[in-house]
């Protein structure tokens, strides 16, 4: 068998390349070294609160999903949470942090704390959050110390009433007694 090879003419497009018998045209800035280097960090930082395999039993057996739960936050006063699912653990993860983008709410920050002290109840849940002085450090645990570092929250104190286990209803009312809230005159 004999090949016949074709002279390589630089393109617009880039250098061309014979695979296959095909021409096949490169394009500058694709491909392993150019992935990614003109795209925009994004600003939010997403954490995993909860990671949970949920499973739907049907008349055909049972069907096996992933539920996610993730916080997203810019540590300057934005923090929000999402829950969703999906068929593997990457997807439901992506889904999740889409929400949690989705669901931003605006944090009142005073010198690094919180402008007073706040309760709140949502559902089995109960929290209570109060502003500390400069140096005192986040002093919460699990989900409420990841929903306070990604709000941007340096001094707090917290406290879970309930003795809730669950992270994602002590996510949610993490969220509600952050909205709670208000600017002190």
């Amino acid at each position: 068998m004999e090949e016949t090879k074709q002279k390589n003419t630089p393109s617009a497009k880039g250098p061309e390349k014979e695979a296959g018998g095909f021409k096949q045209t490169r394009r500058p800035g694709f491909g392993r070294a150019g992935v990614g280097r003109n795209v925009p960090r994004d600003e939010f930082e997403s954490k995993l609160l909860d990671l949970a395999r949920v499973v739907r039993v049907t008349g055909g057996g049972k069907r096996l999903r992933f539920r996610a739960v993730m916080a997203a936050g810019n540590k300057k006063g934005k923090v929000g949470i999402g829950v969703d699912k999906g068929k593997d653990v990457s997807q439901a993860i992506e889904k999740a942090t889409r929400m949690a983008k989705k669901n931003l709410i605006d944090v009142i920050i005073i010198n690094e704390t919180i402008p007073h002290e706040v309760e709140a109840k949502l559902g089995p849940a109960r929290l209570l959050l109060k502003p500390q002085r400069k140096g005192r450090g986040l002093v919460a645990g699990g989900a409420v110390r990841t929903i306070c570092d990604l709000a941007g929250i340096k001094n707090i104190s917290s406290k879970i009433l309930s003795g809730s286990k669950n992270k994602l209803n002590n996510a949610r009312v993490t969220i509600e007694a952050l909205k709670k809230l208000k600017q002190r005159h």
